[in-house]
């Protein structure tokens, strides 16, 4: 058996397919991708925030001060337009044209007076399809000024500051939180660990086990190894090991490059509660995370080397195997749902009774009574389905279909 696990493992480094997607892959792509993301969704953000936008108004005699405020603000530049702003079809044309933005419409009743005026509403006409801030820039401009107008009414009906206050905001709610930094973080990003970790695992090994089971039918290499004289089930347990290997491999790889890249970038960029939230982790909840994974990459492995094993060639069994990657999805992201915790009947559902207790030992919540459970189910599930595996790998009618 360990010659057999010795022989596969010596073709897999050989491979530079395979160790493309086992080593080079979670080394720099995974993170220039993730990275990559990251970077051009907050080159966006910025850019919508400080795009210079032009607008036109309607109404702008009403609301002078408010005028005033809207031409000291860079970002902003007024159009004068020879139309009706406030004929719906009028406006409707003219931003789909992107002669302006945005169109600000004052109404008649517009003043700095909040007695006398009363409430006031102003229309922002846009198409709000695209990533933009025109609702925050003009937000930030009206708040100040309804903050001076209220500052005036409440002077001329003579009352108080901390009356003022009060009116304006007569029930406050404090919140105490009790979670520590750790568990709040955990609690936000710790349902991603498991799932980037499984589909990891997953297509870490996915690669290893097409080429081992239908990969040696296309090379007629499986003949000569089923007449040595070594047992059905040492060689199935060999390949099932060079199979697990490859996918603890990749998962770990990646998640290594994943936090020295995390932590680089925190530091480069001064977001320091990172570095915190990883060194808050116990050294003890990082060796049970990766413990959980491993009756994971069992189950993982039995499934993909039975499909191999099914299948007639090496694209086969790719058709056959990439359907499992949607399959894990599902478990995995009931994990992300609000409310979803480790109790009751989520405790026994495969993947996602271990992706909520990843999350947990995370988190620094964990019932680690549960784990035995929890580790002993998912056992005795991916033992179940490696038995399925040697006797499907003792089907003649199976291996040479």
């Amino acid at each position: 058996m360990w010659l057999i696990f010795k022989k596969e493992i010596l073709e897999l480094l050989r491979d530079r397919k395979t160790l493309f997607f086992m080593i080079a892959l979670p080394l720099a792509v995974f993170p220039l991708i993730f990275g990559g993301m990251a970077y051009f969704g907050y080159q966006a953000v910025q850019e919508s925030q400080t795009k210079t936008l032009q607008y036109a108004v309607s109404g702008a005699k009403y609301a002078p001060s408010l005028m005033e405020a809207l031409k000291e603000v860079e970002s902003l530049e007024l159009i004068e337009l020879d139309a009706d702003l406030t004929d719906k079809e009028q406006v409707s044309q003219i931003i789909d044209n992107e002669e302006v933005d945005f169109v600000l419409q004052i109404p008649e009743n517009y003043g700095n007076d909040v007695l006398s005026a009363g409430q006031i509403t102003l229309k922002l006409v846009l198409n709000d399809s695209q990533l933009n801030s025109v609702r925050s820039r003009i937000t930030d401009i009206t708040d100040e000024i309804e903050s001076t107008n209220q500052r005036n009414a409440f002077a001329s009906l003579d009352v108080s500051e901390a009356i003022q206050e009060a009116m304006l905001n007569p029930i406050v709610i404090e919140k105490v939180n009790l979670a520590d930094s750790r568990e709040q973080a955990g609690a936000q990003f710790g349902g991603f660990i498991p799932y980037f970790m499984f589909i990891l695992c997953l297509q870490g090994a996915m690669i290893p086990a097409a080429d081992i089971g239908a990969g040696e039918k296309e090379r007629g290499t499986l003949e000569t190894l089923l007449l040595s004289p070594i047992e059905r089930h040492k060689i199935v347990l060999a390949k099932f090991m060079t199979i697990s290997t490859a996918g603890v491999t990749t998962a770990m790889i990646t998640v290594l490059s994943m936090a020295i890249w995390t932590v680089v970038i925190s530091i480069y960029t001064q977001a320091s509660f990172i570095v915190e939230f990883l060194s808050a982790i116990d050294w003890l909840d990082f060796i049970l995370v990766f413990l959980m994974l491993v009756p994971v990459v069992a189950t993982f492995s039995s499934l993909l080397l039975a499909l191999s094993i099914y299948a007639r060639s090496f694209k086969e069994a790719q058709s056959y195997m990439t359907p499992l990657i949607f399959v894990t999805f599902i478990p995995v992201i009931i994990t992300l749902m609000p409310g979803i915790e480790l109790k009751g009947v989520w405790a026994w559902i495969p993947l996602t009774n271990v992706a909520l207790a990843i999350k947990e030992l995370v988190k620094g919540t964990m019932d680690y009574v549960q784990l035995i459970g929890i580790f002993g189910s998912s056992v005795i599930l991916a033992g179940a389905l490696l038995g399925f595996c040697v006797y499907w790998f003792k089907q003649e009618k199976v291996l040479f279909r």
